[in-house]
This record gives structure tokens, C-alpha cells and sequence, in this order.
């Protein structure tokens, strides 16, 4: 707010320029390129501006661009200790081992006991992900200069992303009394004392924290699901990752930014991995619906073997375009969300050409897009030249390698083949659907169903037209809108959400009072839409459990699985299950249910009580019975049944 309130006085004031790109650098890099190019054009040798640009390009990933700033200050003033920082970092990244030594020795030989050097060689070098590498600079930074208090709490967020919370409790605590203004710090220390109280589990080679008031319903699930992700993983990649591997799981979404970060928001992420460390948001730091916490913690696990197969070095594209890949291969339903949207982004001309797609990572305007389309890459790397040379270009990276040289070493061919490749790979795979998705000439809105009835039978096979044309019977005609809904549906038959045509079918239907199609429909679309628990839970609301168990159960497994503190979700699956003589199931399920903190504890008490009874756990029955009658002391259910309890005891 101070440089604004300057440059409100002066628009052209230098150091208010500088220190907004400075300020901007971290939450808004394109912003701060600007500033920082508005310094350069009064000076082109500011150094400051320069550093801006360099730390952006860091950012990017363009170290060619990081080259250019620090030789464009350093030519200017060779004895910059900022830029010969910055240049050991880059050559130490890069596998550059002698220029690294040099840079450091300039550095020291201007100032000997200039330990920042070796701090600006570890925060790089962590914003690379190598994290057991930044600890050991950040370490000498401080051995040489232990007034350098940045550099300590470097060093506790490091160790941090290490897993060695107990040891990054201890320099952040250092830091902090000699600091107490220093956010980031004062945070990760809170967030701390937030996990003090969380539950341990071990689950072979993963230790397990969920917060102390959800463990009792996620422990049902998470260790399970992980346990899963990293053995079907780890066979696939032929890798066993080096552990212990720390899953965090934070109900408090700004808990989950700060574990990560240092700083609260991170609002489009749901999870992060550091390479033996996975922090992500639990179900309940989100509406329900708003995403799968399943799929975000196959994403994190998949992240762990294909950092540490690359030492950590591979670059983001290939890293997050992998994990998406492991979503789709895991679950049919799951990475698909883009698929329509990336559609129409090639149509805008939003391919991002391979050697800039890192870049897009780095711009909120493209993050979605580069997500999606660097999963399209891997899988074309994977269906194109097979597993084991996907394999090989991860691992290609761990001696250093840049992405040219690891795509020439692993599939034998240069990255402009591997364009050209991807080229025709897209093409083949959206071309028709971007054509089903075109509007064709003269759909217009408002348009009278008479017209789109005819511009739909010019248009067969064009989405947009009949889901028009279904829009604009609903009202009048439910049976005709429903047919060209379906006729949409054959065009484009995954489409999630609430545009897709079998979300129309079903609303429809229900008006008209067809509960049947309703209910056909929604079971279509839960089927490929992973996180609509809204539709799921419709879908229970229309089966009759009694003539259809096995569809109800899909349904219920649906909600559970986005949503597993839906207590009353947990108590129908459990009664499917004492129908079908399933009793440890049913016994499992009910205490879900419970944990769940139901409105009603005194029914769940005694549903677990019946399951127990079931499954031969009669004492344990009758404690659950015990504490139904202390809540509703008149509970007719619960006496009924603690009679038969006494009467098989006699």
C-alpha cells in the first residue's frame, strides 16, 4: 500500500516500481515483471529489477532467461554478492559443480563470512524440490553467519518438507525469538502446536496423521486407500520409494496452506508432496462435492515415486502431468474433468507448445490447462513408446539432465518429434468432439423450437444444437426434450456436471414424474463423475432398497466415497449388509457411522449393537446397547434388544 500511495504522487518513481515487483514476486509474478520492466526501461542496469526478473524466471523455469539477468548484473558489477548468489544456485542446479565453486569463492572472497550465498543456493534449490540437498546449504549458511536468521527459519521450513518436524520446530523456534515479525515463521510454529494433537498411524512404510475429531471415520479409509496407491504404484514404476512416507490430512484448508507454504490461501490447491512428505485438505475442508480427497491423495502418492525415481529433478509438466495420468489409470472416473474445456481451449488456440509448458504452471490464467494437457503428453508418451520408456524418461532426469537431453536419452527421439507427435496425437483425439461442440450457423438464443427442431435435424451429430433444442421442449414437450438430451448424450457420453445432458434428462424426468428415468440417469452420471455426491445422494433417495439392494449400494458407496462423514449413508450401507449376512461389515460400517456424530446416536448405538449381536460380539453388543438406553432411556428398540442379549446369556 506504500509504493501505491507513491506512485500515486509519481507514476515513474523508481524505487516505489522496484519495490512493488519485489513485493508482487512471490503471489503475482506476471504483475511484477511488469514493474520490474518499467525500472529497466529508466535503468537498464538496475540490479534489483534484474533479480525480480531472474526470481520469476526461477519461478518458470527458465533458466536461460535466470542466465541472462545475473550476467546482465554481473557484467555490470562483477562483486554483486546477490547475482553471484543467484549464479551459484543456477550452476548448482544444473549440475554445473565447478562454476558453483567459483561463484561461491567470489562471493567469500568479497565477503568471507557472507553466508547468504550458501542460504540463496538452498532456497533455490528447494524451490527445485530437492529438499535434503537445501537443508545441507541452508546449513552452511549458518555455520558461516549464525546472525543470518533467515536463514534458520529457511532451514526449519526446510526440514519441514523433510519430514523432521521435530527438528524444524527447533530452528523455527530460534528464529522466531530473535524474529517475532516474520509470518511465515510465526505460522509453520502454529501450525505445529495444530498437529500436536492429530493421530498417528502406521501403515507399513507410511505414517498416517488425520486430525484427532476425524480419525475415528477416516482411519476406515485413508491408510486403506494409500496403502493401495503406493503398492499399485510402486509396481508399476518398478520402484520402491525410500520412506517413512508422512501423509497429512488437514480439515482446515489454510492448515493445509501453511504445512505446505508457510502462508494461508493456496485456494485452487487440494494437496502437495515434497517427496517423502504429502500434505493435502481432508473432505471436510471443503464443501462436499467440491472435489475427491481420493483422487488428491493418488495424485500426492503417485508425485512420491516419480520425484524420488528423478531425484526430485524432474520438471513440473512431466511431475503433475504424470500424477493426472495415475488418476485416470487408477479409477475410470477420475482426470477427466478438463476434457470438455480443454476441447475448447484448442479451439482458442491454449495448446501450450511443449518447451513453454512449464511456464504455464506459473500463470492462474493456464495452470488448469497445463495440468490436463501435460497428463495428455505422458499419456501419449506411455501409448506411443510404452511404460518402460515412460519410466526411463523419469528416471533420465536424476543425473542432471534438462528435458531435452532426458526426452533424446529415453525415447531416441528430440523434442520437436515429440511435438510433432503430440500433434497428431491431439488432433486424432479431439477432433470430433470439437466439432460436436462447435455451434453451427444460425444458433442463435431465444431461438422457437420449430427452428431448432430443423437446424437439429441439419445437425445430427452436434452437441450444442440438441442440448438447445432439449432445453427448449422441457417445459412443453418432457419426452421429446428428454429424447434430444439422450441424442446428446450418444454425442458427448461423459460429460460431468450440471451441463451435462444426463443431468438434464434426470431433471426433467423427475417434473414429469418419471422417477424411473430419473433415477437411470443419475446412475449414468455418478458413474463418470466422481465428486457429484449431490446426484448420488438423489439417486438413494429413488431406488426402493428392498427390490434393488445392489444399485442402492452403488449409490450409497458413490456418497461415501466423496463424502465419508455421511453418517446416514454409512447406516444403509450397514443394514445392506446385515441383509446379506455380511456381519464384519456391517459391524465396520455402523461404527462409521457413529464416529460420524450422528443427530440420532441412539439408533446408531443400537445398530451397531444388532451387528455385533449378529457377527457372536455379544458383550460388546450389549455396550452399545447400554449407552443407546443412557441417551434415550425409553428406547423400545434398544430394551427389545437387550432382552434377547439376556436372554442368550442365561
Amino acid at each position: 500500500k506504500s509504493y501505491q500511495e507513491a506512485l500515486k504522487v509519481d507514476p515513474e518513481y523508481g524505487p516505489a516500481l522496484l519495490g512493488m515487483a519485489k513485493a508482487l514476486a512471490d503471489e503475482n509474478p506476471p504483475q511484477a515483471v511488469a514493474f520490474a520492466q518499467r525500472v529497466l526501461k529508466q535503468n537498464p542496469n538496475d540490479a534489483g529489477a534484474q533479480l525480480v526478473l531472474a526470481q520469476v524466471a526461477v519461478y518458470q523455469d527458465k533458466k536461460a532467461d535466470v542466465k541472462a539477468h545475473v550476467d546482465h548484473i554481473l557484467a555490470f558489477n562483477p562483486k554483486n554478492l546477490e547475482a553471484l548468489s543467484m549464479k551459484a544456485a543456477m550452476a548448482y542446479v544444473e549440475g554445473r559443480d565447478q562454476e558453483y565453486q567459483q561463484a561461491v569463492a567470489e562471493a567469500r572472497k568479497i565477503h568471507p563470512i557472507y553466508g547468504e550465498v550458501h542460504r540463496v543456493v538452498g532456497e533455490v534449490t528447494a524451490h527445485y524440490y530437492r529438499f535434503d540437498e537445501a537443508v545441507e546449504h541452508t546449513r552452511k549458511a549458518i555455520a558461516l553467519d549464525r546472525e543470518n536468521i533467515r536463514a534458520v527459519a529457511d532451514l526449519g521450513a526446510q526440514l519441514m518438507r523433510t519430514g523432521d518436524e521435530r527438528n524444524a520446530r527447533r530452528n523455527l523456534e530460534t528464529a522466531f525469538r530473535i524474529d517475532k515479525w516474520d509470518v511465515q515463521t510465526y505460522n509453520l510454529l502454529e501450525l505445529l502446536d495444530n498437529l500436536e494433537p492429530f493421530d498417528t498411524i502406521k501403515e507399513g512404510d507410511m505414517i498416517i496423521r488425520l486430525a484427532p475429531d476425524e480419525s475415528p471415520v477416516l482411519k476406515n479409509y485413508v491408510p486403506m486407500l494409500a496403502s493401495e496407491a503406493l503398492e499399485s504404484l510402486s509396481k508399476r514404476w518398478e520402484f520402491v520409494p525410500k520412506g517413512p512416507i508422512l501423509v497429512e490430512m488437514f480439515p482446515k484448508h489454510d492448515d493445509f496452506a501453511v504445512r505446505t507454504l508457510g502462508l494461508p490461501g493456496m485456494i485452487g490447491a487440494l494437496g502437495a508432496c515434497f517427496g517423502r512428505v504429502v500434505t493435502l485438505d481432508s473432505p471436510t475442508a471443503r464443501d462436499p462435492g467440491t472435489f475427491n480427497w481420493g483422487e488428491t491423495l493418488w495424485h500426492e502418492l503417485a508425485h512420491v515415486i516419480t520425484l524420488q525415481l528423478s531425484g526430485n529433478r524432474l520438471p513440473r509438466w512431466l511431475s503433475e502431468g504424470t500424477s493426472v495420468f495415475e488418476e485416470r489409470r487408477a479409477r475410470p472416473d477420475w482426470g477427466r474433468e478438463m476434457d470438455i474445456p480443454f476441447a475448447r481451449a484448442m479451439d482458442r488456440g491454449g495448446v501450450i507448445k511443449l518447451r513453454d509448458l512449464n511456464s504455464g504452471f506459473s500463470s492462474p490464467q493456464t495452470i488448469n490447462f497445463a495440468y490436463y494437457q501435460a497428463s495428455l503428453v505422458v499419456e501419449h508418451i506411455h501409448d506411443t513408446y510404452g511404460q518402460r520408456k515412460l519410466h526411463a524418461l523419469v528416471a533420465a532426469y536424476a543425473d542432471g539432465s534438462d528435458t531435452e537431453t532426458a526426452i533424446k536419452k529415453s525415447l531416441g527421439i528430440d523434442i520437436d518429434e515429440l511435438q510433432k507427435g503430440f500433434d497428431q496425437f491431439l488432433d486424432k483425439r479431439y477432433s470430433t468432439l470439437r466439432m460436436t461442440l462447435k455451434a453451427p450457423d444460425g444458433l442463435k438464443e431465444g431461438m422457437s423450437v420449430d427452428a431448432l427442431k430443423v437446424l437439429a435435424a441439419g445437425n445430427p451429430d452436434n452437441f450444442q444444437v440438441q442440448m438447445a433444442l432439449g432445453e427448449a421442449l422441457a417445459a412443453s414437450n418432457p419426452d421429446a426434450a428428454i429424447a434430444a438430451f439422450e441424442t446428446a448424450a450418444k454425442i458427448i457420453p461423459n460429460l460431468p456436471g450440471e451441463d451435462s445432458p444426463q443431468a438434464a434428462i434426470a431433471a426433467v424426468a423427475m417434473k414429469k414424474g418419471d422417477k424411473a428415468r430419473a433415477a437411470k440417469a443419475l446412475e449414468t452420471l455418478i458413474g463418470y463423475s466422481h465428486t457429484d455426491v449431490q446426484s448420488a445422494r438423489e439417486l438413494v433417495s429413488l431406488i426402493d432398497a428392498n427390490k434393488e439392494p445392489a444399485r442402492l449400494q452403488i449409490a450409497l458407496k458413490r456418497v461415501v466415497s466423496v463424502d465419508p462423514f455421511d453418517g446416514a449413508a454409512h447406516a444403509q450401507l450397514g443394514r445392506l449388509a446385515l441383509e446379506a449376512n455380511n456381519n464384519a461389515e456391517a459391524v465396520r460400517l455402523f461404527r462409521v457411522a457413529l464416529a460420524a456424530k450422528p443427530l440420532d446416536k441412539a439408533s446408531a448405538h443400537v445398530d451397531l449393537a444388532e451387528a455385533l449381536f449378529k457377527a457372536g460380539q455379544k458383550d460388546e453388543a450389549k455396550k452399545q446397547v447400554f449407552e443407546a438406553l443412557l441417551i434415550a432411556p425409553t428406547y423400545t428398540r434398544a430394551q427389545d434388544l437387550l432382552l434377547k442379549l439376556q436372554e442368550g446369556s442365561r
